[in-house]
Parts: structure tokens; C-alpha cells; sequence
């Protein structure tokens, strides 16, 4: 069972569409207890870092996300949810992240080329960077969907793809063993996206142990 994490940012529906189209069995849930005993873990988000944290927080879902984490559940970050994971954003002052990740999560406004619209809203093609069991089913190239106005930097380590936009090198999906995350939106991203999600569904210990 995959449970969609509920802390009051985003909506979910379109998400949890996709992972039944799957055939996957989802729970929309903020209950921690549920959290624990799930197989896997997506964190959804879409709005302000600080706001989302603190909701996080007044959730008491922090211990349970940190605990799954160190434990070896599969959890995958999506939009907001990916920028959580990383040690902090700059986003309206400095918030600190989950810390799951190195890095920060950085404005593309100052960093795009002049005249480049921000938010970066839009289909772009993917580079990918390093090997891994996300995109067991994707290829160079293919395109899918962002919608965002930060992103995160100083994340080599971690960085699996990036795309082009406004002379960027935006990071596009990360990951270190069972903690991945994604800038765009597979949900959202047609086929490419729903092959990325079933790669997600079957990941398996040994797909880590190679990290």
C-alpha cells in the first residue's frame, strides 16, 4: 500500500488517479500510525516552503517521515514535496528542510537568462545524470511537466536528472537510496510521468543496496 502524505498543501487528486490507474492500492492519510505501516511513501506539495513545514509540523508527521526514511521505506518527493527534503529553502527568508537531502533549495529568478519567465511552467525534456531504478522504463529525452519558481542547488550528490530552461541546469529529480524526489510532476507528466510512478511502486531493497 502507497500512502499519499495529507498535511493540507495541494491537491491529490490527480496524483492518486494516476497511482490507481496503476492498479495501486493508496490512502490519503495524515495519521502517522498509517505512515508506519505503509510500503511506501509520497509527499506531495504545492505553495510556499515555510507554510508547508510548519504544517508538517503541526501534523507531528516530522518523527514519523525521518523514522520511515532511516528505516528503508521508499519515499518520493513531488514539487514542494521534493524541496522538503533538502536542508532548507531561501523561499520568503531561510526555512529549514527535512534534511534528508544535502543541499538548498535556491530562486531560479536571478539565475535564468534575461527576459526568462518565472515560474518555470511548462514541458521540458529530460537529461539524466545518473542511473537509477526511477527511470528503469524512461529514456534521454522525454519530456514532462514542471510548475515551480525555486529549486535546489548544491545537490550533486543526489542530482538523477535535470532540464534546460533559461540557461539552467534545473534539477529535475534526485535521489540517494530510498529517498528520491521529483521537480516535476509525473502525475501530471502523460505517459512518461505514470512509467516513472510504476518504477517507483517496484522498487525493491536490492534496488538500493546498489547506491
Amino acid at each position: 500500500m502507497t500512502a499519499v502524505v495529507d498535511y493540507g498543501v495541494g491537491n491529490l487528486f490527480s496524483l492518486c488517479a494516476s497511482l490507481r490507474y496503476l492498479g495501486e492500492e493508496c490512502t490519503v492519510t495524515g495519521d502517522p500510525a498509517v505512515l508506519e505501516s505503509a510500503d511506501r511513501i509520497i509527499l506531495p506539495g504545492v505553495g510556499a516552503f515555510g507554510d508547508a513545514y510548519r504544517r508538517l509540523e503541526e501534523s507531528r508527521l516530522i518523527p514519523t517521515l525521518l523514522a520511515c526514511a532511516a528505516r528503508g521505506t521508499p519515499i518520493l518527493g513531488i514539487c514542494l514535496g521534493m524541496q522538503l527534503l533538502f536542508d532548507g529553502s531561501h523561499e520568503y527568508g531561510y526555512h529549514k528542510g527535512l534534511g534528508l537531502l544535502k543541499g538548498e533549495i535556491c530562486p531560479l529568478e536571478g539565475d535564468l537568462a534575461a527576459g526568462v519567465k518565472v515560474p518555470h511552467m511548462g514541458w521540458n525534456s529530460l537529461t539524466l545524470t545518473k542511473e537509477s531504478p526511477l527511470f528503469r522504463y524512461v529514456r534521454e529525452g522525454e519530456f514532462v511537466y514542471y510548475v515551480h519558481s525555486y529549486y535546489a542547488k548544491g545537490c550533486a550528490e543526489s542530482t538523477l536528472a535535470t532540464s534546460s530552461y533559461g540557461g539552467v541546469a534545473v534539477t529535475g529529480a534526485v535521489g540517494i537510496k530510498n529517498v528520491l524526489g521529483c521537480q516535476f510532476h509525473p502525475e501530471k507528466s502523460g505517459d512518461t510521468g505514470l512509467r516513472i510512478l510504476k518504477a517507483f511502486l517496484e522498487l525493491k531493497d536490492e534496488d538500493f543496496s546498489r547506491d
